[in-house]
């Protein structure tokens, strides 16, 4: 069993409250859950408007494929969000 776990951090610029925040995170997360059947949740930041953390995780008997998966995920994320992806990275266990 290999475990793909990624850290997204976004920068919510335009947000001016935590309500415009978490609407946009929820719309966000329920998406890529629908599309990619990943587990995700927001991890960090969590009473600051400006700036999220979502973590990711993905499972596989293959490396290859969730190295593809946290992959997509992480362009599904930077193209279909206003917010700005700052950073990320992944580990592989």
């Amino acid at each position: 069993m290999i475990v793909g776990l990624c850290i997204v951090e976004l920068r919510l610029n335009w947000s001016n409250s935590l309500k415009d925040k978490r609407r946009e995170l929820k719309s966000l997360i329920n998406r890529v859950r629908a599309k990619f059947n990943v587990s995700i949740a927001e991890t960090a930041y969590q009473d600051e408007w400006k700036k999220a953390v979502l973590g990711i995780a993905a499972v596989s008997s293959e490396r290859r494929h969730v190295d593809s998966i946290v992959n997509e995920v992480v362009n599904f994320i930077e193209q279909n969000t206003e917010a700005e992806l700052v950073s990320w990275r992944t580990e592989i266990i």
